[in-house]
C-alpha cells in the first residue's frame, strides 16, 4: 500500500489542470519568448550593419543568380532583388526581334557590411563588367550606387505599396469594363425588344392588308415616334422694330409745322 501511495503522489502534481503544471507551462512559454526576442535583436543588429547598393540598369540576359556569382567575388552578399520589366516593353522587344527572355529594369543588392557596400560601389561604378569576350556582359558598364540610411525593410514596404496600387488600378479597370459590358448588354436587349415589336406590327399590318381591313393598329402597338425639339429664335426684323423708339405725333407736328 505504501508503494501505491508514493506513485500516486508522484503522478498527482503532473495531472492536467494542476497549478504546478500551469506554472511549468508558463515558464516554458516565457523561455521561448525570451529566446525569440534575443534572436530578433541579433538579426536587427546584423541588419543595421548591412549595406545596400542600387543598380539603375540591368543588362539583358542578367538574372539574380549570375549577378550573385559576379558580385560575390568582391564581398559577402545577403539578398538580391531585381524588378521585372514592364510586360509591354517585353512585347515590343519580341516584335523587334531582340532578346526574348526575361529581363529586369533595376535592382537592389544587400551586402553583409556597409563598408564593403561602399567600397564596391565606388570601385565598380562606371567600370565595364568585364569577363571573357564571349560573355554577353563584356561591353556593359556598372551603374551602381551605395544607399546610405536605407534598409531592406524600406524596399519591401515600397514594393508592397506599389503592388497594392497596381491591384487597385486593376480592380478599377475591371469594374469599369464590367459597367461598360452591362450597359452594352442592356442596350442590346432593348434593341432586340424594339425590333421584335416592330416585326410583330409589320406582320399584323400584312395580315390586315391581305384580309382587306385597313384598320390602324392600336396605340400600344404603333411604332414609337421620336419627337425632336429645337430651340427657335425670333426674326431679326421683329426685334429691331420693337427696339426702335417711336416719336409722338406732337413732336412731329412741331418739327414739320403741321399743327392745325
Amino acid at each position: 500500500m505504501a508503494k501505491e501511495e508514493l506513485e500516486e503522489k508522484r503522478t498527482s502534481p503532473m495531472e492536467e489542470g494542476s497549478p504546478i503544471n500551469k506554472d511549468v507551462k508558463d515558464k516554458r512559454a516565457e523561455i521561448r519568448k525570451n529566446k525569440k526576442k534575443k534572436q530578433l535583436l541579433k538579426e536587427a543588429a546584423k541588419a543595421d550593419k548591412r549595406g545596400i547598393c542600387y543598380l539603375s540598369r540591368i543588362p539583358p540576359q542578367m538574372n539574380p543568380l549570375r549577378l550573385r556569382q559576379i558580385l560575390s567575388q568582391y564581398g559577402e552578399l545577403q539578398r538580391i532583388y531585381l524588378t521585372p520589366e514592364n510586360p509591354e516593353a517585353r512585347v515590343h522587344r519580341k516584335q523587334a526581334g531582340v532578346f526574348r527572355g526575361k529581363q529586369f529594369s533595376e535592382g537592389w543588392v544587400e551586402f553583409s557590411k556597409k563598408s564593403v557596400a561602399k567600397r564596391i560601389a565606388n570601385m565598380l561604378n562606371g567600370e565595364p563588367m568585364g569577363g571573357r569576350k564571349k560573355s554577353p556582359f563584356y561591353y556593359d558598364l556598372w551603374n551602381i550606387k551605395y544607399l546610405s540610411k536605407f534598409k531592406w525593410d524600406d524596399l519591401t514596404g515600397e514594393i508592397a505599396y506599389k503592388n497594392a496600387i497596381r491591384e487597385q488600378k486593376l480592380a478599377l479597370e475591371i469594374s469599369a469594363a464590367k459597367r461598360e459590358r452591362d450597359f452594352y448588354l442592356s442596350k442590346v436587349d432593348q434593341s432586340r425588344a424594339l425590333s421584335s415589336i416592330q416585326e410583330r406590327i409589320k406582320k399584323k399590318q400584312k395580315i390586315q392588308q391581305e384580309s382587306g381591313t385597313n384598320s390602324e393598329p392600336p396605340v400600344d402597338q404603333q411604332e414609337p415616334k421620336i419627337v425632336r425639339q429645337f430651340l427657335q429664335t425670333r426674326p431679326v426684323a421683329d426685334n429691331v422694330a420693337q427696339s426702335k423708339p417711336r416719336l409722338s405725333k406732337d413732336i412731329l407736328a412741331g418739327v414739320f409745322g403741321g399743327s392745325s
